[in-house]
Formats: structure tokens, C-alpha cells, sequence
């Protein structure tokens, strides 16, 4: 049912039923720990073009932030957010966010980094993979997701500004990844304790950590911009 992940830290205490969830379907700390490794990314380039960033933050937010999740809400067999919105409706809006996303991406693919073709492709792949679980569930694992939710991400944002790869900007990917692989790994019993209704103080060690993990990042974040901003 619905309810059973409406208790969940991150979903709003106020407002309408429709709202709640929709907020809670947004995973809004998860999606603003891969849209920060985005702007990480973004930051490691020696010369950083602000027009690229806010390009490839809209881009994350609305392929990984709104498509993904309303996939997964489509494709999920035991459909945690229950029957709030429906299929079609939760369809919709993936198939726009995820056009929209791609139109603004394949702009700069054609007329300045057409390395971040590569990065698309293997996104959009991983983005219906996981999130639909094709493949019986195949891609649908923590190494998957820390590669396409905290290494890609990254890498997609330093491409976006440089348009090549290098050995720091690698290194950087596979921190990422690690910090993704982390989030995935406790949040899968987190879950599964608050849906169980158990009374266990693993939940209250396990959100602290999941806390930590997503604040850290966008705080990380936060203070590669102003370091950024008060250099140049």
C-alpha cells in the first residue's frame, strides 16, 4: 500500500493526499545527491560554463528526478506509492520529462560535446532497465545503480564542460559511485524495516546515515560553487 512509504523522512507531514505523494515519489534528497554529482563534475573543468551547468542540472533533475521515479513507481511490483496516480498519468509525465531532457542534451551534443551522446545512451539505457526492471530485474541491483546513479552522473557533467575524459575527473566518478553504492545498500533495509512496521533502532541509525549521505553531497556541492565563484 501507499501509506507504507508515507512515513518515509523525506515526504512532506502537510498538505493533500496528492501532493504527499508526489513529493515522496520525487525521492527529492536521492535525486539531489546525483544532480550534485552532476555539478561536481561540472566544477572539476577548468574553464566552467555556467549556461552547461545549469543544462545538465536540469537535465538530471528531470530524467533521473521525474522519469525515473515515475517509471519506477510504473514498474515496481509492489507499488509502495499504491494508486495515487495512475498509470497513464505517472506514463505521461515520464514520457515528458524525459523528451524534454533529452532535447535540451542532444542541443549540446550536436552543437558542442558530442561525447555526451555516450553518457545519454548509457543513461537512457540504465533509466529504463532499472527502473522497469527489464531483463528479469538484471539491472535492477546496487551495482547498476551506484554506476548510473553516482559514477554517470559525474562524468556527464565534467563531459558537458570539457567534452573529453580525463584520470581526476575517473577518479572522481568512482568516489561518487561509492557514495551511491552506500545509499542504495542501507536504504534497501531501511525500507524494508519501515515497511515491515517493526520497531527496530536500526531505522533511526539508518536514516541518520541516509541523511548524512544526501546532505553531505549537496552540501559538498554547495561549497564547490562558492569556492568556484570566489576564485573567479
Amino acid at each position: 500500500m501507499y501509506d507504507s512509504r508515507l512515513n518515509e523522512w523525506f515526504v512532506p507531514k502537510f498538505g493533500p493526499l496528492r501532493f504527499r505523494v508526489a513529493m515522496g515519489m520525487l525521492f527529492l534528497p536521492y535525486t539531489g545527491m546525483c544532480v550534485s554529482f552532476t555539478v561536481m563534475g561540472s566544477l572539476l573543468a577548468d574553464d566552467l560554463l555556467w549556461d552547461r551547468l545549469a543544462a545538465i542540472v536540469i537535465i538530471y533533475m528531470l530524467a533521473l528526478g521525474v522519469s525515473a521515479h515515475a517509471l519506477d513507481s510504473i514498474g515496481s511490483r509492489r507499488k509502495p506509492w499504491g494508486s495515487v496516480f495512475s498509470r497513464r498519468s505517472l506514463l505521461m509525465v515520464a514520457v515528458a520529462s524525459l523528451a524534454i531532457a533529452y532535447a535540451i542534451g542532444i542541443y549540446y551534443i550536436v552543437l558542442y560535446v558530442p561525447l555526451l551522446a555516450v553518457i545519454a545512451v548509457l543513461e537512457g539505457f540504465f533509466l529504463l532497465a532499472y527502473n522497469l526492471e527489464l531483463f528479469n530485474g538484471r539491472f535492477h541491483n546496487n551495482l547498476w545503480f551506484s554506476i548510473s546513479w553516482g559514477g554517470l552522473p559525474l562524468l556527464a557533467g565534467y563531459i558537458m564542460q570539457t567534452n573529453s575524459v580525463s584520470i581526476p575527473a575517473l577518479m572522481a566518478s568512482a568516489a561518487t559511485a561509492l557514495v551511491a553504492y552506500a545509499e542504495i545498500r542501507v536504504s534497501r533495509p531501511y525500507k524494508e524495516l519501515k515497511r515491515s512496521g517493526a520497531r527496530d533502532a536500526r531505522i533511526i541509525r539508518y536514516e541518520r546515515i541516509l541523511k548524512a549521505l544526501s546532505a553531505g553531497s549537496v552540501g559538498v556541492a554547495v561549497l564547490m560553487v562558492i569556492a568556484r565563484l570566489v576564485v573567479h
